[in-house]
């Protein structure tokens, strides 16, 4: 009388189990005391469920069911004529709307091995087994996969129709309905990007499920730092690396960081995003307030969205404090030749800060005084080089703001190929001169170096005349 009276009341049929021989095979499975895949009782009535198994058990409630519930009761204990099992029993009471869902009684060590029952907790209040807040749920709709909006029910026979803003009925063909799952759509189009409603009516009381559809996109376009290559950089100042995504509309991405302090936490990470009339752009930047010789090293951005991944990276110099060290490259005199389309002069040159660079020229600032001069960086530059630009040349660096000053002469010497003066002046044919008198033959040559000059004599041809040539 009693067995019956209790199934009239919860709303729950099943069966005792009172069989203690364990035949092969049995309770390879925990059992349940129903038999029914569903179960639909009312809010406020007490839910009870009975599981036996072999092993020691556990649950697992619906989300909707709080961890932490005063309603939630279970019961443990040893069962069977031996005590060879286990039996675990449920109580839920008062049982809520929010409850509705699967409730799956699970060996403890044995996670597969499990028996369910899906509880629907009728409320005509509540037909919806979430309630929502104003702002929609976000559904996201990806390639090649379903598209679910995620509107259960509490009671299985609710009529629930699904609409999209601004009131347009969907494919229905298309739209599978679930009591338990809500919608699903098989093969989701452009169309189902937007807003959607689950609606349904009871009592004369309209009731909604809200949800905005998302389209995912993941690829990334482009990830850069705002400084590629070296930072060189002084220690106690401040360090920002800033690390920029360009995406497609509607991409999602996650950028985060590796560099040598992070276990430390020395870093703040400031994010933002903006938009473009083409992509979205997403930021990342890295401050640390003081830096420390332990700062220096490889720092990376790290970006994914979705399967996508890219990275990119720089490596970070810190220098105990500011610096100029200025050396000869190859010794103090350099040459050039006369008629050369440019010539460097470069000095080796290690400084930090960059320092501020002035060449003179025989002690004169050396781009005043010829327009072939101008500086690149930290070398002098010579253009169509001539004999007029040997001399003395100086190189002088300075970082101001620290005091430091340093210079250095060179030397340079433009080699110039042999000329004979004489050469330019004078007739093809050799000059005639009479036998026996006495001639004084001249040489003007230059050069640099200074040319060597060295006279060959010819003996005269059949003629009696005597050629004489400069070689």
């Amino acid at each position: 009388m009693f067995d019956i009276l209790f199934v009239m009341i919860f709303g729950l049929s099943g069966r005792v189990l009172t069989k203690d021989t364990d035949t092969k095979g049995r309770f390879s499975s925990p059992v349940l005391d129903v038999t029914e895949k569903q179960l639909i009782i009312e809010r406020n009535q007490t839910l009870q469920l009975n599981c036996r198994g072999r092993w020691e058990l556990q649950w697992v409630l619906p989300s909707g069911v709080p961890k932490v519930f005063h309603g939630t009761q279970i019961e443990e204990t040893r069962c069977g004529k031996k005590n060879n099992h286990y039996c675990s029993r449920l109580i839920l009471s008062p049982s809520l709307a929010q409850h509705t869902g699967s409730y799956r009684c699970r060996y403890r060590q044995k996670h597969r091995k499990q028996a369910s029952v899906y509880v629907y907790i009728t409320d005509s209040q509540r037909p919806f087994v979430k309630v929502q807040s104003e702002i929609p749920d976000v559904v996201y709709m990806k390639e090649g996969e379903l598209l679910v909006f995620p509107c259960r029910v509490t009671n299985p026979g609710a009529n629930v129709s699904l609409v999209k803003y601004p009131f347009i009925a969907p494919d229905y063909r298309n739209i599978i309905w679930n009591s338990r799952q809500g919608f699903t759509i098989r093969s989701p189009t452009f169309f189902y990007i937007g807003l959607f409603s689950c609606e349904t009516i009871v009592n004369g009381v309209k009731y909604s499920n809200r949800f905005l559809t998302h389209r995912p996109v993941n690829k990334i376009l482009d990830v850069y730092l705002n400084s590629t290559g070296l930072v060189h950089t002084l220690q106690g100042q401040m360090l920002a690396l800033n690390c920029t995504v360009t995406a497609e509309w509607n991409a999602r991405v996650s950028i985060s960081w590796t560099y040598p302090q992070k276990a430390n936490g020395s870093a703040t990470i400031i994010r933002r995003i903006s938009r473009s009339r083409t992509n979205m752009l997403f930021y990342s930047v890295l401050t640390i307030p003081r830096l420390s010789k332990a700062d220096r090293g490889l720092y990376k951005c790290h970006v994914t969205s979705g399967p996508s991944k890219r990275e990119t990276n720089t490596t970070v110099i810190v220098y105990n404090q500011p610096f100029i060290q200025l050396k000869h490259r190859d010794g103090p005199v350099v040459q050039a030749s006369a008629g050369q389309k440019s010539f460097r002069l470069t000095p080796k040159l290690r400084a930090f800060p960059a320092p501020e660079v002035i060449w003179l020229k025989d002690g004169m600032v050396a781009a005043e005084q010829c327009s072939r001069y101008h500086v690149d960086r930290f070398s002098l530059v010579i253009r169509d080089v001539a004999e007029e630009d040997a001399g003395i040349y100086t190189i002088l660096t300075g970082i101001q703001q620290y005091g430091l000053f340093q210079n250095l002469t060179l030397t340079l010497v433009v080699n110039v190929k042999p000329q004979i003066g004489e050469k330019t002046v004078s007739s093809r044919q050799p000059g005639t001169v009479q036998r026996g008198s006495r001639q004084a033959l001249h040489c003007t040559s230059h050069g640099v170096p200074p040319p060597q000059i060295q006279w060959l004599w010819h003996p005269c041809p059949p003629k009696g005349l005597s050629p004489a040539r400069l070689a």
